[in-house]
């Protein structure tokens, strides 16, 4: 009577076991380790560089326009997304320049969805009828030979 058991007898030592809790824990430590140091470096860069906006209420005071070149490469904000808007924080009073997502935007990424679902629709509705007819001919294939046999 075979076992059902999938896992080879060579790796149920305590040896090769202990060898594999050693390597992943070490593995584990190294990724946790990476990811704390790298939180710890971005708080406290975090804490110098964050806008207004981010720590305190604010109003928009200009609407969401798109950045010219010159604004792409200067002002942090504009490289996100390529558009901006100015706000007006409150308690601060400072004026800054908020990236924004704008309706003539969103509306080009809807139109690109649609697009690439409705390419993938065709794409896979072709798929099937391609498959279906294969598969109709394999059948009638084997019913010819079984029929050619008797």
């Amino acid at each position: 009577m075979e076992s059902d058991c999938r896992i080879p007898v060579a790796c149920c030592r305590p040896r090769v076991l202990v060898l594999h809790a050693l390597f992943w824990g070490l593995v584990s430590l190294r990724v946790f380790g990476a990811a704390l140091l790298s939180e710890e470096k971005t708080a406290v860069v975090k804490s110098v560089i964050t806008p207004c906006w981010l720590l305190e209420e604010f109003v928009v005071t200009g609407e969401c326009v798109r950045c010219n070149d010159f604004d792409s490469k200067s002002q942090a904000a504009c490289r996100q997304t390529g558009y901006v808007e100015k706000v007006n924080c409150t308690k601060s009073s400072r004026e800054e320049y908020k990236s924004c997502r704008s309706a003539l935007m969103e509306e080009h990424l809807f139109w690109k969805f649609e697009a690439a679902m409705l390419g993938l629709t065709v794409l896979f509705a072709v798929l099937v009828v391609v498959r279906q007819r294969w598969l109709d001919r394999l059948a009638s294939e084997k019913v010819r030979r079984q029929i050619e046999s008797i």
